[in-house]
């Protein structure tokens, strides 16, 4: 089973999610800020990393470089989560390590085959929907 550390300060969304993501076979954890999922990224080392990009004091862009400056985390696939779908906020995510990128409100399909492009090969097939 994958494990997933979700960063998200929105109680709603974090709830919402976690719970989407445990009924496919996902593990996850959750952080409610920057500071928290950077912490958290050492601590559970979670195969990847949904990272919300507006979290207040330290946003999921300084966390992701935190995480990414870090060589114990530096492997660990960070999806960027944003309510904006500018192309500079994609831009921006990938210059700061984020393997990928999407939008919310999270359509699950979509973000299923992200996360799925983004696990190990060995274990893609542990979380179907």
């Amino acid at each position: 089973m994958h494990k997933i550390l979700l960063v998200e300060d929105n109680e709603i969304n974090r709830d919402m999610l976690t719970r989407r993501l445990q009924r496919i076979g996902f593990s996850v954890c959750c952080a409610h800020d920057g500071a928290a999922g950077v912490a958290m990224a050492s601590r559970e080392m979670p195969d990847l990393i949904l990272m919300d990009v507006a979290l207040g004091e330290m946003d999921g862009w300084e966390a992701t470089q935190l995480i990414k400056a870090n060589p114990a985390t530096a492997t660990i696939p960070i999806i960027a989560l944003t309510a904006h779908a500018l192309a500079s906020d994609r831009d921006k995510s990938v210059e700061v390590g984020c393997s990928d990128f999407d939008t919310k409100p999270v359509d699950m399909q979509r973000l299923l085959g992200k996360i799925r492009g983004c696990l190990p090969e060995a274990g893609r097939e542990d979380a179907v929907a």
